[in-house]
């Protein structure tokens, strides 16, 4: 059963990864003009991730093989209630990096047992309050602004999180690893 769900989503893969390379090659024949800056734009990004991305596959396997699915249910499970989105919240503060880093950790933590509002705070927190960000933000725009986005930003994320888990139909594999 398993193989069958993995061929299904790599057929979804390759699907999605032709109607990209279809609709672009129609975009880049309708605006010629545009063609070196996509193309210049588009390669940077590849060289950026391939030079990202391994060594976050290389940590992702790590973490999947040296914390245990329990440590993970019990901090960010169903059972963790707000401190699981609190602890999302946290995880998502600390690194830095681009947003596209955060979706393999997501995955992996998903998988390992924590509930989707956990994600849902980690990711948004890892797109939008970064320590070394509210620094810079603090410095240029001052501490009114900063608590005040900060603050409205922290509820926004939590009522979303919530949100999301309650219409989400997303529930975490708790026998996977």
């Amino acid at each position: 059963m398993k193989k069958a769900e993995e061929k299904r989503k790599l057929k979804q893969d390759i699907i999605a990864l032709m109607i990209t390379i279809i609709a672009t090659i129609v975009l880049l024949c309708l605006f010629p003009s545009k063609r070196s800056v996509v193309l210049t734009t588009s390669w940077k990004f590849f060289i950026e991730m391939v030079s990202i991305l391994p060594a976050v596959m290389i940590l992702m396997g790590l973490f999947t093989v040296f914390v245990p699915n329990d440590l993970v249910v019990k901090h960010l499970g169903e059972t963790a209630g707000l401190k699981a989105i609190l602890s999302g919240i946290l995880l998502g503060t600390l690194p830095t990096g681009p947003l596209y880093i955060a979706f393999p950790m997501a995955s992996a933590l998903l998988k390992k047992g924590a509930r989707v509002s956990c994600i849902v705070a980690f990711l948004s927190a890892w797109a939008c309050i970064k320590i070394p960000q509210e620094m810079v933000e603090l410095q240029f725009l001052g501490f009114k602004f900063m608590i005040a986005r900060l603050t409205l930003t922290l509820f926004f994320v939590i009522i979303m999180s919530l949100i999301i888990e309650k219409f989400s139909n997303v529930k975490p594999p708790l026998n996977q690893t």
